[in-house]
């Protein structure tokens, strides 16, 4: 199953104002990776995966439309899936893609990643 274009769409508009946005498919969706951490995804089995932090997603498992995120059958601490009825609404989307930045900007920065030189051929 192909990830939520509209959905994915409706992200790149609130995130875009931000310039460390970076997009990657992966996961069997397209992952919104914010200042390199993971913030949101539009899933490939429907609806949006939402990164919210441990506090956050006890809360929000409370709400309609609100899943916990699995793979291979364990749920994921941090995130949580989001129907498309809770996200239908940009009100609705907004307020999900806000979450996960909320939580992403507690998050330490990533060291940078050291480029190893390229070896010669021999």
């Amino acid at each position: 199953m192909a990830y939520d274009t509209q959905a994915a769409d409706g992200i790149r508009v609130v995130l875009s104002a931000r310039h460390d946005v970076v997009e990657k498919k992966m996961m069997g969706g397209l992952v919104f990776m914010v200042a390199v951490h993971m913030c949101i995804v539009a899933s490939g089995r429907g609806g949006l995966l939402v990164r919210v932090g441990a506090k956050v997603q006890r809360r929000a498992l409370g709400e309609p439309h609100v899943k916990p995120m699995t793979m291979a059958g364990r749920p994921m601490t941090d995130f949580v899936r989001v129907m498309p009825e809770g996200y239908r609404t940009a009100a609705g989307l907004r307020k999900w893609v806000r979450r996960g930045l909320d939580f992403i900007v507690t998050l330490p920065p990533k060291p940078a990643r050291r480029k190893t030189p390229l070896r010669p051929k021999r």
